[in-house]
C-alpha cells in the first residue's frame, strides 16, 4: 500500500509541474495558440505517454511493491491480468507481469485518446454557440482539463470499489457500451448543435448565480454595482466540465474492458486528458474533415462493449490485450484512412433565376 501512494503521489506531483509549466507558458498571455504551438505540446505529451509506457515495462513491479513470487500471484489476481505466471521463474514471471501492465497502459492510453476527439467535435460546438474569443480558448480548457483530472479520480476509483465488490456490474457496462455505440453508429448523421439560451447548465447556473451578459476579458466573475456576478465565459466552462462528465460514464467502463487495475485506468486517463487541450488546438480547424471518426468510434464503443459480455469466452480461446490493441488501432485507423479517402461533400442549394 505504502508503494501504491508513493507512485501515485509522484504521478500526481508530475501532472501539478506539468500544468504549472502550461500556466506559465501560455495563461499568462491572451494569445490565439499557434498550430505550432499546438503541435510541439501533443509530440511532447505523447512522448511522455510513451516514456512513462517503457517505464511501467521497465519498473512496473514498484506500483504495487511487488517482492516475490507470492507477491505477484496475488496481484494478478486481484486484478485479474490475462497473463501466465511461472512459479519457477520469479524474475521471467515479473518480466511478463510488467510487459502486459505496459501494454495495458497503452491500451487504455488510446481508447481514451480517440474518445477525446469526440469530446473535442462538442467542444467546437460550445465554443463556437457561445461565441467564445479564440484567445480564450486555453484558459477554458485549462480550468476544465483541472476539473475533469478530480473528476476522473473519483470516478475511477469508485468504479474499481464498485467492480471489486460486485464482479457483474461489468455486465452492466458492457451492455451500456453497446447501446451507446450502436446509439452513436445510428445518430451519426444527424447535425449537432447547441442552444446556449436553453442548454440545462445554463439554466441550472441561472438559479444559483447572477449572469452577466457579456464577456468581461479572460474573467470568469465580474462585479457590478457590489454585486457578483459570473460571465459568459464560466458558463461555457461549466458546460465543457458536464461534457467531459458524460464522456467519463462511456470512456472510464471503456478501459475497465482492458484492465481491472484502477491505478493504470486512471494513468491512462490522465495522460489522455492531459494531451486533450493541445490536440484541441491541432485538430479544431480540421476536424470535420474526419467525417468518419464518429462511425469508428462507434463501432470501438461496440467491441469494447462485447469484449466486456464476453470476457470469459475471449480469455478461453487466448485473446489476449495485445490483440485487443491491435484491432483498436485498425478501427480507428481505418476510420481516419477513409475520411481522407472519401471526402466528405458539402451540400450546395442551387438557386433558380
Amino acid at each position: 500500500m505504502a508503494n501504491e501512494v508513493l507512485f501515485i503521489s509522484g504521478f500526481l506531483l508530475f501532472i501539478v509541474l506539468i500544468l504549472a509549466l502550461d500556466l506559465g507558458l501560455f495563461s499568462k498571455t491572451e494569445k490565439i495558440v499557434s498550430l505550432k504551438q499546438a503541435g510541439i505540446m501533443s509530440f511532447i505529451m505523447v512522448l511522455l505517454a510513451l516514456g512513462f509506457y517503457f517505464l511501467l515495462i521497465l519498473e512496473g513491479q514498484e506500483l504495487h511493491g511487488i517482492r516475490d513470487f507470492a507477491q505477484l500471484q496475488k496481484v494478478v489476481a486481484a486484478n485479474q491480468h490475462q497473463i501466465t505466471l511461472i512459479p519457477s521463474n520469479f524474475a521471467e514471471s515479473l518480466k511478463i507481469y510488467n510487459q502486459n501492465l505496459g501494454i495495458e497502459f497503452l491500451t487504455g492510453y488510446v481508447i481514451e485518446y480517440a474518445l477525446s476527439v469526440d469530446n473535442i467535435f462538442v467542444i467546437v460546438l460550445i465554443f463556437s454557440a457561445f461565441a467564445v474569443p479564440e484567445k480564450y480558448y486555453h484558459r477554458v480548457l485549462f480550468w476544465g482539463i483541472l476539473g475533469a483530472i478530480v473528476m476522473r479520480f473519483i470516478f475511477i476509483f469508485a468504479g474499481a470499489a464498485l467492480i471489486n465488490e460486485f464482479s457483474w456490474i461489468l455486465y452492466v457496462f458492457g451492455a451500456f457500451l453497446i447501446f451507446t455505440g450502436l446509439k452513436m453508429f445510428f445518430s451519426r448523421e444527424e447535425e449537432d448543435g447547441i442552444d446556449p439560451e436553453n442548454h440545462k447548465v445554463v439554466k441550472f447556473a441561472s438559479k444559483f448565480f447572477s449572469i452577466h451578459p457579456k464577456y468581461e476579458g479572460k474573467n470568469f466573475f465580474h462585479r457590478l454595482d457590489g454585486k457578483r456576478m459570473v460571465t459568459p465565459l464560466f458558463l461555457v466552462l461549466l458546460i465543457v466540465e458536464f461534457t467531459d462528465l458524460i464522456f467519463a460514464v462511456d470512456s472510464i467502463p471503456a478501459i475497465f474492458a482492458v484492465t481491472k487495475d484502477a491505478y493504470i485506468v486512471f494513468f491512462s486517463n490522465i495522460f489522455a486528458i492531459m494531451g486533450l487541450r493541445s490536440m484541441f488546438f491541432l485538430l479544431v480547424n480540421i476536424i470535420h474533415k474526419f467525417h468518419y471518426l464518429k462511425t469508428g468510434l462507434a463501432v470501438l464503443l461496440t467491441f469494447i462493449g462485447v469484449k466486456m459480455l464476453a470476457h470469459d469466452y475471449l480469455k478461453a480461446w487466448g485473446f489476449t490485450t495485445e490483440h485487443s490493441l491491435l484491432i483498436i488501432l485498425f478501427i480507428l485507423t481505418a476510420s481516419i484512412v477513409a475520411s481522407l479517402a472519401f471526402p466528405k461533400r458539402i451540400k450546395q442549394n442551387v438557386t433558380n433565376q
